[in-house]
Formats: structure tokens, sequence, C-alpha cells
């Protein structure tokens, strides 16, 4: 839970930053329609006004009516491939019947998740923990740009020029989970930032859902503890839709296609096993060997299906040189 604190000066905040070693951003400025929401007066969400120590005021770049009740969804930022193809799966389902997509802009799942809602074209809204005009990432200027141009918000609750100081990003995270009906948590490793704002949204009284990894996946660690503690576990297309349906009233998933239908692949032994855990490449070896499911030279005849099965798009080797699945619904 975010604990009650004064927030400090933009001027505190500055000297804060030039402490702590980080750079100020220098970048171009997003271009868009600029309001400032306050609190008690038309236009402020309803649900922020909710939630502890709400806003007393959001800068906006883009269009305020899409600040809406939606869903959001946050993740890792060193997301593995599994993770991204998860935020398209499902943030690509809630995004098609117009759900909003809610999240922080940050690298990896964040990022994904805006740009799910804007492929779909449902509203999307990116919490950033500096002001909007300083933008964090800096790599990330173009996809808030484009959520802009899209009729999305870019929001703050700091000033315009607010530095992006590690303690905003904290305070960031209650105000997409209470703007949110749900948060959905797709890659979490321990510890994470991921973590508060589940934190929050429990403390605004919202769900809290988990896609879950293997247990042995380092960056699956947290999203897998978040379901120990009874969190709503997201664990195929069918379980999601139905939440969707339940939480979000009567939607119609009539023109959401279905998933793709593949050749089983229920034969493939290399497959299989990093469908059940991703892992490195020796010690597939050694798992294809202690199955009896590779002969002759086993190294040579799994390092070649690996190879295939990269080719095709159906695994991806992760940061951590482990290789698992890159997409939802292999099997």
């Amino acid at each position: 839970m975010t604990k009650a604190f004064k927030v400090p000066t933009e001027e505190q905040a500055k000297a804060d930053q030039k402490r702590m070693g980080f750079r100020s951003y220098s970048g171009p400025k997003l271009k868009g329609e600029r309001v400032v929401l306050r609190a008690n007066e038309a236009g402020y969400p309803a649900q922020l006004s909710r939630i502890p120590y709400p806003p007393s005021e959001l800068y906006v770049i883009g269009n305020p009516a899409a600040l809406q009740e939606g869903l959001a969804i946050v993740g890792a930022r060193k997301a593995t491939p599994y993770g991204l193809a998860c935020v398209d799966e499902f943030g690509g389902m809630a995004a098609r019947v117009g759900i909003a997509i809610l999240s922080g802009g940050a690298r990896g799942c964040d990022s994904r998740a805006h740009e799910a809602a804007l492929r779909e074209g449902a509203p999307t809204v990116a919490f950033l923990g500096g002001g909007c005009d300083q933008i964090y990432p800096a790599s990330n200027y173009g996809l808030f740009q484009r959520i802009v141009d899209a009729g999305g918000a870019v929001v703050s609750e700091q000033p315009w020029e607010f530095p992006a100081v590690p303690y905003a990003f904290r305070l960031r995270n209650r105000l997409i989970a209470g703007l949110a009906r749900a948060t959905l948590i797709v890659e979490a490793g321990l510890p994470s930032g991921t973590f508060s704002t589940a934190d929050e949204a429990l403390q605004a009284n919202r769900d809290v859902l988990v896609v879950p990894g293997a247990i042995t996946s380092p960056t699956s660690a947290g999203s897998n503890r978040l379901l120990y503690q009874g969190a709503t576990p997201v664990v195929d297309r069918e379980s999601f839709e139905d939440y969707l349906l339940s939480t979000f009233g009567m939607l119609s998933f009539s023109h959401v296609e279905p998933t793709e239908k593949r050749a089983p692949r229920k034969a493939d032994p290399v497959l299989r096993a990093l469908l059940a855990e991703p892992m490195r490449m020796d010690r597939l070896i050694r798992a294809m060997c202690e199955a009896g499911s590779v002969s002759g030279d086993s190294r040579v005849r799994v390092q070649k299906r690996v190879a295939e099965l990269e080719r095709d798009g159906v695994i991806a080797r992760y940061p951590d040189g482990r290789y698992g699945p890159k997409r939802v619904g292999v099997l």
C-alpha cells in the first residue's frame, strides 16, 4: 500500500535526480492537447477519487475521455518471448472488444500492452512516474506520441517537468491499479516492482489476475507467488474470456478470431519439453537423453530440432540463454 507522505517539490525532486546520478530528459515534447484535471471538477475520473490518497491533479496529454475504467496490464521490463506473447494474446482479446488498456509505459510488458491496444483500436492510457515532459523511458517517445495521436492519453499526477525519480513510479502504480477494474500481471520476478501495482489493486478493492509460469523460471517467480497468495489464475483464452464477460458486462466475442489451428505436435519431444519448462541447450540435451527421446548423436539432433522450432517462430531464446515458447497455444 502506498504510504501517505508529502511528495517533494519539483525543485527537491530535481536535486534528488542529480544526487542519484539520473539524467534529465532533453528530447522532444509530446504533441497534443494538454489538460489539467482537478479533483472534484468535471472530467476527473470518478474511480481515482475513491482510491487511497487520490491525486489532487492529473496532467494529461491527449484525450481526457480516454481515462476510463479498463484493464491494467503490467509485467516485467525484461520480458521473455513467452510473457510478450501472453500480453499480445490477452491484451489483444480485451482490446478487440473495446476495453481500455492501462499501463505504465515501461519497456517490456507495459509497452507491449499499449501496442496491443493501438493495434486493435482500443483506448489506451500510459501513466508516467515523472511529468509528461520528462519522458521515461526516452526510447518510448514514439510509442507515447502514437498513443496520443490514436485518441489515448499520457498522464501523470506530477507537474509537466517533474523528474522521473524512483519514488514517483511507486506512487504512479496506485493510479494504474485505481483506474482499472482489474489488473493482469503477466510476468514478475522476485523482487519486482510489479508487486506494488498488485498491492495497490488489492488496496483499491480491485481484482488481480496472474498468468502463471514455470516454477523454474525466474521471470515467473513473483507471478507464481501471487497465485499462491490467492490471485486469480489466467490459464487459457477461455478462462480469460469468461472473466471479461463476467466483469466487464455482456461483451460480444463473436468477431474475436479463434486460436490458429495448428497441426498436433504431441510427437515432438523437444517441443513438449520446452513447453513444460524453458531450458538451456545442455540441460535440454541431457533431459532428452535421460528420457530416451533421442538416439545416436543426441546433441546434433536436439540442436537441429531447436533451430527448426526457432526458425518457425514456435520457440525463442530468452535473455538468460534458455529456450522456451514464443507464443500462446502452441499445442
